[in-house]
């Protein structure tokens, strides 16, 4: 039997989080190689694993998976989370698209300069509520069904909760006027695969903090601020 997928990444969120969550409501049991210090890192990088020299990466079925999307799209088909057919792949691709710009910007949110924080988080709470939460309130109510797209749990019905607690870590209040995805994001949590992920002591990453900014910008020699230039990194 092969053995469980590995994770490596540094001890955060970052990119590796969404794939812990697809994981995690799979039910698939994984093990993670954490690294804290640059050194680390470049001994990763120095065993020719990381073909862009850049994490996320995992360790599944005697391949090393790089870039953050095409991991999830592989374990979304191998746990039959990618839909029924190319329509509805179709529709799993726009929604989880959308998401990822999204959870982008509040990723790299805590590396706001101080003076930029304040109008930073402004920024992505007005975006998240006018262009990107009424698109999946609509779905929701249109298509009138359990999940966003057919009549299983895809990758697409993972990742909307996931960027939704995000969001809600930013202001706990920011789903006031979408009542469907309240719903949705309490019906997904109920499931228990997820229901286990969300419970304190599972494989879940906290929020960086500022111990852990520290590390992260240590590790990927970055500087606050530069969001576009480190938003590929992590």
């Amino acid at each position: 039997m092969a053995g469980k997928p590995k994770l490596h990444h540094f001890n955060g969120r970052g990119r590796m989080e969404s794939i812990r969550w697809l994981l995690a409501a799979a039910g698939v049991e994984f093990e993670e190689g954490l690294f804290e210090t640059r050194e680390e890192f470049e001994k990763l990088i120095q065993g020719g694993t990381l073909m862009y020299e850049q994490v996320p990466m995992v360790e599944i079925n005697g391949m090393n998976l790089v870039e953050t999307r095409a991991i999830l799209r592989y374990l979304a088909a191998k746990y039959d989370l990618y839909g029924r057919n190319l329509q509805e792949q179709a529709w799993i691709d726009i929604y989880v698209e959308g998401l990822k710009d999204l959870s982008d910007m509040i990723m790299f949110f805590p590396l706001s300069l101080p003076g930029e924080k304040k109008m930073n988080l402004e920024d992505i709470l007005e975006r998240a509520t006018t262009r990107f939460f009424p698109v999946y309130e609509k779905a929701l109510r249109d298509h009138g069904q359990d999940f966003l797209v057919g009549d299983q749990l895809s990758w697409a019905d993972i990742q909307l909760p996931e960027v939704n607690l995000m969001a809600e870590e930013g202001k706990p209040s920011v789903l006031a006027g979408f009542p469907l995805l309240q719903e949705f994001k309490a019906r997904i949590a109920t499931i228990p695969t997820v229901c286990k992920f969300l419970q304190p002591g599972s494989q879940r990453k906290p929020p960086l903090d500022e111990g852990s900014i520290e590390t992260v910008m240590n590790i990927f020699k970055f500087e606050r601020g530069m969001f576009l230039k480190n938003m590929g990194t992590i």
